[in-house]
């Protein structure tokens, strides 16, 4: 079954981009194009290839990536072909999901043992959460910039364990800054530090390396919310030297939908206590009291699982590895600056996120007192097909644009030029 993805990537080496045999969404064939050659001069012809493999319909500028990243046509060849195959046996595939957690270990710098495949970062939080144990009284510190997938899980133990949760404000002008505020809040209580690698309503990058060092120096676990990076910048777990990650496979890995990751370090496995158990999560063949779990993190892969989706995920990483992860950094990060530059002209406008290149990547937030943040997100939606993300959280009363790999530099002047008449007419 693992052919498929090989199969997939042979492909990708011996020069089709598209791969899948495939027909775009109007239904119309579309030839496999060669594998483009990346050229610092004349880089556009490369992007554009990798672009026309994403099933958007034309004209349609999806600017949202943050919130469900959309998957390549390739990938989502891997994913049904996977799962037709295992139908013509009615197997599980669960044997498949060695050789993606290798993938998934290599593309985000972890162990093999340490990676398990969860349905999105909210499960993978919700684990850390349930699994440690915190009772009445102790305490956790997150960003008050925490999508509800990383903040739920913690108020959920607040309400069924009495923990006490308490929130910083991140801080957009410096990096250090970030760090000075979670270590004002930090008590003898304080048994854990979440925080968001990268912010979702506004794409702070926050210095989680640093904050990794601070934790460790006070013994409290350190727990990142991945679900905005993985896929957006490259990075190694083990270098950053957090305790527990999570992350959203279907977002900027390009994964299909419920797909995810979840890491904690190999040294800190027995601290997180698998509250939801099943078939895969020991290896004890019979109904005994013993119940020894299975020695990784894996040991919270409960029950059957969609395999195909775990292979076309594995796909989707080892696609950007092929495409260059650096490259895909610094391509999301200029399409972010083309957008700021041409914003920067225009009157009444506010950019939220920081300018900062240490606190920045691909999301660019903004908003203007002319139009509030729902209207805003209608009209560019409905007046110039335009799909960005509404911003409530905090009262930001702001809209929110991620680049990645299925947008062009058409489409940052696209959204400059639609806020140039907006703003005109409001």
């Amino acid at each position: 079954m693992n052919l498929d993805r090989k199969t997939f990537l042979r492909r990708l080496g011996m020069g089709a981009v598209g791969l899948a045999a495939g027909t775009a969404a109007t239904g119309e064939a579309r030839a496999a194009a060669a594998w483009p050659v990346f050229a610092e001069r004349d880089p556009e012809p490369f992007w554009a290839a990798i672009r026309g493999q994403y099933l958007l319909k034309p004209g349609f500028a999806y600017l949202n990536t943050g919130g469900l990243g959309p998957a390549a046509g390739p990938v989502l060849e891997v994913y049904e072909k996977t799962a037709r195959r295992l139908q013509e046996k009615s197997e599980t595939g669960h044997g498949l999901f060695a050789e993606a957690r290798k993938v998934l270990a290599r593309f985000l710098g972890a162990a093999t043992t340490e990676i398990s495949f969860v349905r999105n970062a909210t499960e993978g939080n919700g684990i850390i959460a349930a699994g440690l144990a915190l009772k009445a009284g102790d305490e956790v510190i997150f960003d008050d910039h925490a999508h509800p997938g990383g903040a739920f899980p913690w108020i959920n133990q607040h309400k069924l364990r009495g923990v006490v949760v308490r929130t910083f404000e991140p801080d957009v002008a410096d990096a250090a800054g970030n760090v000075a505020r979670i270590a004002a809040l930090i008590t003898p209580r304080t048994r854990v530090v979440q925080v968001s690698h990268v912010t979702a309503p506004t794409g702070i990058v926050l210095p989680v390396a640093a904050i990794a060092a601070l934790c460790r120096e006070r013994g409290i676990w350190f727990h990142i919310d991945g679900a905005q990076s993985a896929g957006m910048f490259p990075f190694s777990l083990h270098a950053i030297g957090c305790d527990s990650f999570a992350t959203s496979g279907h977002k900027w890995i390009g994964g299909p939908h419920e797909t995810g990751v979840l890491f904690i370090r190999r040294e800190k496995l027995e601290e997180v206590v698998p509250t939801m158990v099943g078939a895969y999560s020991s290896d004890q063949a019979d109904l005994g009291m013993a119940l020894p779990y299975v020695a990784g993190t894996h040991r919270h892969e409960y029950g059957t699982r969609n395999a195909a989706a775990v292979v076309a995920l594995a796909a989707a990483a080892e696609t950007q590895e092929r495409i260059g992860r650096e490259r895909i950094a610094a391509r999301g990060r200029a399409m972010v600056a083309r957008v700021r530059t041409g914003f920067a002209a225009l009157p009444d406008l506010e950019i939220l996120t920081p300018a900062n290149p240490e606190l920045n990547a691909s999301i660019l937030a903004f908003r203007t007192p002319r139009l509030a943040y729902d209207k805003l997100f209608g009209r560019l939606l409905n007046e110039h097909q335009l799909r960005c993300r509404p911003v409530s959280e905090q009262k930001l009363d702001a809209v929110r644009v991620s680049t990645h790999l299925c947008n062009g530099l058409d489409e940052c002047d696209r959204l400059v030029a639609a806020m140039t008449a907006i703003l005109k007419k409001t």
